[in-house]
């Protein structure tokens, strides 16, 4: 398909930032713009799963939210256990005091996406695929503007341009801007640097206050998490969109993996799934009579991937190489999924980025000499919000892979044990369930 030769805005990407960004552009009424993406439409994996109360705000905001709200589960809640017992549960029900959305939604984001998708269909715009960007140069006659190539020799001219292009963003690269960890190459020291994630079904199916729809679990174990989402069969049609249907409930499981145990497959099989659960998961869903009653075991691997667990963030999310130049996203910072804040990290993100290019251009019109003010405020502010959850996560990864090895010999104690009798201690209390709610949110740090 033929892309147009002139766009004030190009997106660059259209994951949940991208799409989120053109909407938000639509809602202020601006549409001249250009969203590509560099892959057929359909071939982007589950990953996300975790809306925040924050995050359904702004998209509320921008008139975005209430497809998701009719597709997603409204989380009541994210537990905290053992194998075999809860430890700590943080129920979002508080939050009404501050919020029209005292919940978590509950969705695969490719779902996330395909509901964004039709949104921005549904205002007129068409995301262009599939197109590789893998050039941008100043152009020769206007200073202000870039000279975007694609793969298949196409050429766009850009006065700002969205790089909403991932973790490994080409327009980062070509840009020319840095993508390190925060606090230097400290991976190797971080025994939980990896995760294995996918959607599996059960037979025979699970039960136990685990499997029902609502929460997410975490499970701490001998230095390890373990992560269950039921999501019951609203999503089957989406997730087994290229395998096998199904009418079973599916579930999503996340492991890290430490290091100690070596690299884990690309796309892990299902005996690696099934040892990951019978190793470190909930005892309700493992197929070890010891632990569970009533053994099940996976039936149907409907998908899985690995991803590591570090963190990143780009030296800054605002340059020019003539056009303006921006990083949303995870191209602009990633960071461990410990608290569900990637995504909606990106989304707000994008909303606000949106809002500030079309302030920047409506004082551009009146102005033509106007200079980078308002970019460079969001930019230093989105700059230091992720550098915030990047801290944020951080603390939960390390709060999570604590051990239960004794300190010494004269003190039969150990991390793992000491933060689990003081979560269960503390959680009775509603205020630390309500200032644990309050953090999950973003309510605090849009």
């Amino acid at each position: 398909m033929s892309l147009p030769e002139n766009t004030t805005v190009l997106i660059v990407g259209a994951g949940p930032a991208g799409l989120t960004a053109a909407i938000s552009l639509a809602h202020h009424r601006y549409h001249d713009f250009v969203i590509v993406d560099a892959v057929v439409e359909g071939q982007n994996a589950s990953r996300a799963i975790t809306i925040h109360s924050a995050t359904v705000e702004v998209l509320a905001s921008i008139d975005a939210a209430d497809g998701l709200l009719s597709r997603a589960i409204k989380g009541k809640s994210i537990r905290i256990t053992s194998r075999s017992s809860q430890i700590f549960e943080a129920k979002f029900d508080p939050l009404k005091k501050h919020s029209a959305h005292p919940y978590a939604l509950y969705i695969p984001q490719n779902v996330t996406e395909l509901v964004l998708g039709q949104k921005l269909q549904s205002l007129g715009v068409q995301v262009q695929r599939p197109h590789r960007v893998v050039g941008m140069k100043q152009n020769e006659k206007d200073p202000r503007i870039t000279d975007v190539s694609f793969e298949d020799g196409q050429v766009i001219r850009a006065r700002y341009i969205i790089g909403a292009d991932g973790a490994r963003s080409i327009i980062r690269t070509i840009a020319g801007i840095g993508f390190s960890d925060p606090e230097g190459p400290n991976i190797a020291n971080n025994v939980l640097a990896q995760m294995v994630s996918a959607d599996v079904t059960f037979e025979p199916e699970p039960v136990g206050p685990l499997t029902l729809e609502g929460h997410l679990n975490g499970t701490v174990f001998s230095g390890n998490f373990f992560l269950l989402t039921p999501f019951g069969n609203r999503f089957n049609a989406e997730l087994t969109r290229d395998g096998k249907s199904t009418t079973k409930s599916i579930f999503r499981v996340g492991c890290a993996i430490p290091v100690k145990n070596g690299e884990p497959p690309r796309a892990p099989p299902k005996e690696y799934i099934q040892d990951l659960i019978d190793k470190y998961g909930p005892a309700c869903i493992t197929s070890d009579p010891s632990l569970n009653p009533t053994p099940v075991k996976v039936d149907q691997l409907v998908w899985s991937t690995r991803f590591r667990t570090h963190s990143a963030i780009a030296d800054r999310t605002f340059t020019r190489l003539g056009a303006a130049i921006f990083l949303v996203g995870d191209a602009a910072h990633i960071h461990s999924p410990a608290g569900g804040q990637g995504m909606n990290l990106a989304i707000r993100d994008a909303i606000f980025l949106a809002e500030a290019v079309t302030k920047h251009i409506q004082a551009s019109a009146e102005n033509p000499d106007v200079d980078d003010t308002i970019l460079q405020e969001f930019a230093d502010t989105r700059h230091a919000r992720a550098l915030e959850i990047i801290g944020f996560s951080k603390t939960l990864l390390k709060l999570a892979s604590l051990t239960y090895d004794s300190y010494a010999w004269w003190m039969p104690c150990s991390g793992a044990s000491i933060r689990d009798l003081l979560l269960r201690i503390l959680g009775r209390f509603d205020f630390v369930q309500s200032k644990v709610a309050w953090g999950l949110s973003g309510l605090g740090r849009r």
